[in-house]
């Protein structure tokens, strides 16, 4: 610019630089040129760091999808299996219900088997001891009607049928009390009387008349035949009634026996071990009034002595206490150098707790001063009461003559500092 105006205003004039301007100009050119550097390395540096970020999210997200996918799979896994297993589970309940059920429908069959087998055994039982007790009557029978026989009397020719009817209409009598649950020994006994009636005819005129085989066949037949029939409804009764037979007496009576065996055993274990309890509790006593003995001869030797008055044999612990209480003052474990110590040993603490360094410890003032009492040293400051009130007789309690005696002498102490 000054050359262009040297120019118009027609002078040569040589052209001018400034060195500290060129220096300058350079200094901001390097430091512009190391800005755009620093620049440059800096957006490399934060491109760089956000692209490990987003590798590093990346790897990171991966991760969390893997173990997210292995936790899907585990979920699965364990899914799969638990429904695995619940389906093992239902098919092993459904085979067990399905054997029950045949189980029980095997047992319903049998049981029905057994019914139908009982009953048909019952009713051919039944219809035996009938056909039975017709043979027996048949073959009685006509010993029976000749020996009743007479030309002048046929009618007689009725009192067998009567004889032998009758048994048996006794006979029907007791099955109906049976089946009713009547008392139906006394049918059964005139029924065997009538039989044992018709027995003793037929034996006498068969000896008499016939021969001893004919005798004995016609007695035997006379009784066999109700004898059958009461032996039919003797089952059915004790059938009614559950009675056990034979066998399961005899089955429960050596059950009985083995279960008192074994009674009679426990027994036996539990009183022994009763008497070593017994044992271990004496030695424990033992050992016991020995250390009390040792230990506090005073109170032992009054505790005994209570023992002998209150007539007991031992002494019990309501005497241990009570003994000690008389001697120490104190229930059992403490003593008044147990309490005393215990009190100096707290006072202490406080002491200790209430130090700071370099400086002495806060005294502790003893328990029996009240807050109406003067302080045993200095000048007597009022401290008002903590709860405002007005001063009543006999409101605060009586203090032994000792300790009346030291707060008079407080007092007296203060008064005269007061002076």
């Amino acid at each position: 610019m000054t050359a262009q105006l040297d120019h118009i205003n027609g002078a040569a004039v040589a052209p001018r630089f400034d060195p500290v301007a060129l220096a300058e100009a350079e200094a901001i050119r390097s430091q512009a040129a190391a800005d755009a550097e620093a620049r440059r390395i800096a957006a490399e540096a934060e491109a760089e760091t956000v692209r490990i970020k987003a590798a590093a999210e990346a790897e990171k997200q991966a991760l969390t999808n893997k173990r997210a996918a292995l936790q899907l799979q585990r979920f699965e896994a364990e899914q799969h299996a638990k429904i695995a297993e619940a389906e093992r589970k239902a098919a092993a309940e459904a085979r067990e219900a399905e054997r029950e059920r045949l189980a029980a429908e095997a047992a319903d069959l049998a049981e029905a088997e057994a019914g139908e087998q009982r009953e048909k055994s019952a009713k051919s039982w039944k219809i035996a001891a009938i056909s039975f007790a017709i043979v027996c009557g048949v073959v009685a029978l006509p010993v029976q009607m000749n020996a009743f026989y007479d030309e002048d009397a046929r009618y007689l020719l009725a009192a067998p049928l009567v004889l032998e009817g009758a048994a048996w209409v006794v006979l029907r009598g007791a099955a109906a009390a049976v089946d009713d649950r009547r008392p139906h020994w006394h049918y059964r006994l005139i029924a065997w009387l009538l039989a044992f009636v018709a027995a003793g005819v037929n034996l006498w005129h068969g000896l008499t008349a016939f021969d001893t085989a004919t005798a004995v066949g016609t007695a035997i037949a006379s009784l066999a035949g109700p004898g059958i029939w009461d032996l039919h409804e003797h089952g059915r009764i004790r059938s009614r009634d559950g009675k056990p037979t034979l066998r399961q007496r005899s089955a429960q009576w050596r059950a009985e026996r083995r279960q008192a065996k074994r009674e009679a055993a426990l027994a036996e274990e539990r009183a022994a071990a009763a008497q070593e309890d017994a044992d271990a509790k004496a030695a424990a006593d033992a050992r016991l009034a020995n250390d009390r003995a040792e230990a506090f001869p005073d109170v032992w030797q009054h505790a005994l002595k209570l023992a002998a008055a209150l007539g007991e044999t031992t002494v019990t612990e309501t005497i241990w206490k009570r003994a000690h209480r008389d001697i120490e003052g104190t229930d059992p474990g403490e003593t008044v150098a147990i309490i005393r110590g215990r009190n100096a040993a707290e006072r202490r603490l406080l002491a200790a707790r209430s130090e700071a360094p370099g400086e002495r410890p806060v005294k502790v003032n003893s328990s029996q001063a009240a807050s109406q009492m003067p302080p045993s040293g200095g000048r007597r400051v009022y401290k008002p009461p903590t709860r405002p009130g007005v001063r009543r007789k006999n409101d605060t309690p009586k203090y032994v003559p000792a300790a009346n005696r030291q707060a008079a002498i407080a007092a007296r102490n203060a008064a005269s500092k007061d002076q």
